[in-house]
């Protein structure tokens, strides 16, 4: 969670990092009986591994960064957040963000096809992490074309050099991640061949590289590989039959593997990992959103993630109106955690960088300050302004004659009033607007994708506010599923 630092808790903050035990002394991860978050694209961010490992898991894979990237990553500290940094000093994005909490259990997974550039990731990196997984198994059509993932399938000399070079000039384990070949003695061969070069396990997706989801996989393939080679086999693939913790040790047995790693199934609701039995879906999400508040997670990857656990539901009232946020600070109202995420960001303020690293190009800190100083305008522009949070969500209302600012029009009409007059403020391609009406301001502090959206939604307060619509059919931040 956030820690309250001063500038002396800062000070030790970066010095707990740069006296922490060192790799040689640090204990050297075992991947025997383990339940292990596996990588995927957008899900395995930091709090989403955060959330798993407090769910139950034993280790936590990132998603797949590929090499290129990261070798031109800065690694900053970030006393702020309690984190370390790896920023791209092209635009100041984060590639990479991971805290102490997680260090002893983290593997990074990268994307290669390059023995040299690989290592010097790896050596980059190896402080932060416990284990450095190469993905030899994805088969999207970019890993694809850059030879890596599947790709290294087709070249088990590459993909062996590539492991024995890390294996031989790290000092954290090296792992790697294949899918099963369409020949069983094939892909017994190709694993023996891996193994040689010194890895410390290997995950095995139960499927082959043109098999997707929806077909079934082979554990009895990994049962014949694991029983053919001495080092833990890591059984994954098995998620459409995970629907609860004992499914994961289940397919981990039919397997005949040393450990499970679990993908899809973590993905729509992380505490699988519980042995105690699934969460709510709506603890999941608060707790998930508490630690993408606490760690500064981007808005989209937020927004993703909360989608996969909805599944469904995104078709609901409440679904869609989570559809329409743009911000943290929105998705957080709809789970009540709007003065949560108000009074963090406020704390992040106060220690000087927003949660940022220090590593921002000058055209991005220009750019940084031009929103802030427009936002801070728009505070201003709201005092004495009645607001609540009510996103106009145009799907609700088929019948145009029936849309906010057409009901407020009508009634100023009727009751011999002014016609209500708007403004309109944009920061960052987003809009607020305040509607002035019989000599009070209304206003959303839901910030809409338009100009136009953003009218409907202070219209909708001024109605609410005057009593002239229903509170219930609209409920405030989608409280109701149905």
């Amino acid at each position: 969670m956030l820690r309250q630092y001063s500038k002396f808790k800062a000070l030790g903050f970066c010095l707990r990092f740069h006296t922490c035990p060192s790799m040689k002394t640090r204990q050297r991860l075992d991947y025997t009986n383990k339940l292990i978050l596996a990588p995927m694209v957008r899900v395995g961010t930091l709090p989403m591994r955060l959330l798993a490992l407090e769910m139950g898991a034993d280790i936590v894979y990132t998603e797949e960064l590929v090499d290129l990237k990261l070798i031109k990553s800065i690694r900053r500290l970030n006393p702020a957040l309690g984190t370390v940094d790896f920023v791209d000093p092209s635009d100041g994005t984060i590639v990479f963000r991971t805290c102490a909490e997680e260090t002893s259990q983290l593997v990074l997974q990268m994307g290669t096809s390059d023995a040299t550039r690989a290592l010097a990731v790896g050596k980059l990196l190896q402080r932060d992490i416990s284990g450095l997984d190469i993905n030899m198994g994805c088969p999207k059509e970019f890993s694809i074309k850059g030879g890596m993932g599947a790709a290294l399938l087709a070249e088990p000399d590459k993909a062996a050099l590539i492991l024995r070079t890390l294996c031989s000039n790290l000092d954290i384990p090296v792992t790697c991640k294949i899918r099963i070949l369409p020949d069983v003695d094939a892909t017994i061969e190709l694993v023996k061949k891996l193994a040689a070069t010194g890895i410390a396990a290997i995950g095995i997706h139960a499927r082959t590289r043109d098999e997707r989801p929806q077909h079934r996989p082979h554990p009895d393939v990994l049962r014949a590989v694991a029983q053919a080679v001495s080092i833990p086999i890591i059984a994954n693939g098995g998620s459409r039959d995970m629907h609860k913790y004992e499914d994961l040790r289940s397919f981990q047995r039919e397997c005949g593997a040393a450990s499970v790693m679990v993908a899809r199934a973590a993905q729509l609701n992380v505490s699988i990992f519980r042995p105690e039995g699934l969460l709510p879906m709506d603890d999941v999400i608060d707790k998930y959103l508490r630690l993408c508040v606490d760690y500064d997670n981007a808005p989209h990857n937020t927004k993703y993630c909360v989608q996969s656990i909805l599944r469904e539901l995104q078709e609901t009232p409440r679904g869609k109106r989570f559809l329409q946020c743009q911000t943290l600070q929105q998705i957080c109202e709809i789970w009540h955690l709007g003065d949560y995420c108000r009074r963090k960001q406020k704390e992040l303020k106060t220690l000087g960088n927003s949660g940022r690293a220090d590593v921002e190009p000058p055209e991005a800190q220009a750019k940084r300050r031009k929103l802030e100083a427009a936002a801070n305008a728009i505070t201003d522009e709201y005092t004495n302004v009645i607001c609540r949070n009510m996103p106009f969500l145009r799907s609700t209302y088929p019948n145009s004659d029936h849309l906010p600012k057409t009901l407020l029009y009508v009634h100023a009409g009727r009751e011999g009033k002014t016609a209500p007059a708007y403004e309109t403020q944009q920061c960052d391609k987003l809009f607020r607007a305040i509607c002035t009406f019989d000599g009070q301001r209304y206003s959303s502090t839901f910030w809409e994708k338009n100009k136009k959206q953003a009218e409907q939604g202070a219209a909708l307060v001024a109605l609410l506010s005057l009593g002239r619509l229903e509170e219930e059919p609209l409920r405030e931040n989608g409280s109701l599923l149905n």
